[in-house]
């Protein structure tokens, strides 16, 4: 049986009156581009956005890190600028930060995440979207899913899941190549969580099971000030997770947004924040925050897809955004002082790092 690969493909291309969300015309413009382009080339799609950014799902045979997947939703975006342009939309192609396609969006801009895998009977997934957040945003949940029985039950109730996974982590602050590390649970879980605690550096790039060695989660592992060398927006990331069966239930995995965990993001990218789970097709606009997550559930089956199920629209996410509410609030008090602002370390692409080197040249030395 031919494998099915799910490749998810985002990029912040413009929106409307800031960093709120993007316009129809340029949402359509994407999808008509995928539909029309992608005849023969992939199986099915799905075009959404959360908060400014576009997503490409898309369905195929043709593995992961494809290039002519790849190109096919470079292209997309790009048509997809220049109607952001023609609309005077904000920040149009922010997220194209390479002229020209040169084989793999990775590095390029967009953030990219794939699973390719083998239909089970029955094949459910999720798909998940941030905006207005670094790619480490997921650390936390991915931990708690695969290596914490507080949260997965299947960790107890399950022999296959009892097993353990095996955890890929990116550090994503080394850019001459990839550099990862394969971790196992439960016998590496302290280790796991030395590295994840840092998810400005160390950022989960995949999952996979210890029972069968399929692949159980994909995360883009994307830094665009890294491959900018300057700020240029939030990294964004995406994600994709199997579900049930021989992986966590779908209830599991979304268990860890209750909590909103602070992240990196908000305004330019520069503060901290709760993340907070939203509602399909929802939109930024409280400080250019707050960091924010969807999630969609799909079925497939040979390739194609269902509609998708919105995850996070259910009356008690309403419960979940209002205390997440009340965390924002609360840091957002404290403005830029402390914990609230990110360090310096990370706001070396911004301004402040000018304003630091005048200011060095007035410091004088006071003789005890």
């Amino acid at each position: 049986m031919a494998k099915i690969t799910l490749s998810i493909i985002k990029a912040d291309i413009g929106s409307i009156g800031g960093h709120i969300k993007p316009s129809r015309n340029l949402l359509q413009s994407v999808n008509n581009y995928v539909k029309t382009r992608g005849k023969g080339l992939i199986i099915d799609s799905y075009v959404g956005h959360t908060g400014d950014d576009i997503a490409i799902l898309t369905t195929h045979k043709r593995g992961a890190s494809d290039a002519k997947i790849h190109k096919l939703c470079w292209d997309a975006f790009v048509a997809g600028t220049k109607v952001a342009k023609s609309q005077g939309l904000y920040g149009a192609g922010q997220d194209l930060l390479k002229e020209g396609f040169t084989g793999n969006v990775k590095g390029m801009g967009p953030a990219v995440a794939e699973i390719e895998l083998e239909e089970r009977p029955a094949e459910p997934f999720l798909m998940f979207t941030a905006d207005k957040t670094e790619p480490g945003a997921y650390n936390l949940p991915l931990y708690l899913t695969f290596a914490d029985p507080m949260y997965n039950a299947g960790l107890l109730l399950s022999p296959d899941i009892k097993k353990g996974f095996k955890f890929i982590i990116m550090d994503v602050a080394y850019t001459k190549a990839d550099r990862y590390i394969e971790l196992y649970t439960p016998e590496n879980i302290y280790d796991i969580a030395v590295l994840l605690r840092e998810p400005g550096r160390f950022v989960v790039e995949s999952v996979w099971t210890r029972s069968s060695n399929e692949q159980a989660a994909a995360v883009s592992t994307t830094r665009l000030h890294n491959i900018a060398g300057k700020y240029v927006g939030k990294d964004d990331p995406v994600a994709l997770v199997r579900t049930q069966k021989d992986f966590p239930a779908t209830g599991e995995v979304l268990s860890p947004y209750t909590m909103g965990p602070y992240v990196a993001g908000f305004m330019r990218g520069s503060h901290v924040g709760p993340l907070m789970p939203v509602k399909k097709d929802s939109s930024i606009s409280f400080f250019d925050g707050p960091p924010v997550v969807g999630c969609l559930a799909f079925s497939v089956k040979n390739g194609k897809l269902t509609e998708p199920a919105d995850a996070f629209d259910h009356p008690y996410w309403d419960y979940v955004r209002n205390s997440v509410s009340r965390k924002a609030e609360e840091i957002r008090r404290q403005g830029f002082y402390g914990a609230a602002m990110l360090p310096m370390c990370e706001l070396e692409y911004t301004g402040v790092v000018e304003t630091l080197k005048q200011l060095e040249k007035k410091f004088v030395i006071k003789k005890r």
